[in-house]
């Protein structure tokens, strides 16, 4: 699967998703550093990636429409989380993504559940 990782991951987070076997790339890498949301969302679409981030905003099903996408991760960290947390909230992405496609849905991973939005009115 191909991901675009916002800009508050780094080297170690694009790490783990290479030895899983995903095609990843990253904001810093294409200068998009401080773009805006709708613009990320758009380059994303146009990539067929999915973004994966820690901004909330990404997680309005109104104005980020998952089924417009190749899904969209929103990683929820506590306050003051260390690096190990990050990685093992990534791992736990990574690893329910073998048994739940993220394409096309919003997924919101938390310490203890990931809470999958789908869009049950698309075809209706």
């Amino acid at each position: 699967m191909r991901f675009k990782l916002d800009e508050n991951f780094g080297s170690r987070t694009a790490t783990l998703f290479r030895l899983r076997g995903h095609d990843v790339a990253t904001v810093r890498e294409q200068e998009l550093a401080g773009c805006c949301d709708e613009e990320l969302f758009e380059v994303c679409a146009r990539e067929d990636r999915c973004p994966v981030t820690l901004d909330l905003d990404f997680a309005d099903v109104v104005h980020f429409p998952p089924a417009q996408s190749s899904g969209i991760a929103v990683i929820r960290l506590p306050r003051n989380p260390s690096l190990d947390l990050l990685g093992r909230l990534v791992a736990k992405m990574l690893g329910a993504m073998d048994a739940e496609p993220i394409r096309g849905r919003l997924w919101v991973v938390e310490v203890t559940r990931i809470r999958i939005h789908s869009d049950t009115s698309e075809g209706a």
